[in-house]
């Protein structure tokens, strides 16, 4: 009697694992909700030079460059950050919205390890503002030079 009761609990069992890992699976593979980006900024003429380095040297650099960069991203000159890092590009000039650099910034990656900077980070670097994001995405947006 034993063995038939365990039977219909290790079913139900498996039916909600699998059921459980389907959805996640959706989840990952579900795009983000572009509506929630900040706006891009209004500011013209936006350079990496004179506008985003500054914000990669004080929130990304940190892990984002020298020898053994996480992830090979490495963000400390314009060219290494269009090249991209072991996932690929996470710069698509002229879409920002698309640009995997600002889903991670923007904390709207599904999966939470790809957050940038991480929510918890030893360094203790805080997430990039609103007004931040917005100008990567207008340097993005008007073709990241």
């Amino acid at each position: 009697m034993k063995t038939t009761m365990l039977i219909p609990f290790t079913a139900g069992a498996l039916v909600l694992a699998v059921g459980l890992a389907a959805t996640r699976a959706d989840d990952a593979d579900a795009s983000p909700n572009t509506a929630q980006l900040p706006p891009p900024s209004t500011r013209r003429g936006v350079t990496y030079a004179a506008d985003i380095k500054t914000i990669f040297d004080h929130s990304c650099v940190k892990c984002h460059s020298g020898r053994k960069p996480k992830g090979h991203l490495k963000l400390d000159t314009l060219a290494d950050a269009l090249k991209g890092g072991k996932d690929g590009k996470v710069i698509l000039p002229g879409d920002s919205a698309k640009s995997m650099l600002i889903l991670n910034v923007a904390h709207l990656s599904k999966d939470h390890m790809d957050w940038m900077p991480p929510l918890h980070n030893k360094a203790g670097i805080k997430p990039l503002t609103p007004e931040q994001i917005s100008l990567l995405r207008a340097w993005i947006d008007q073709g990241a030079k």
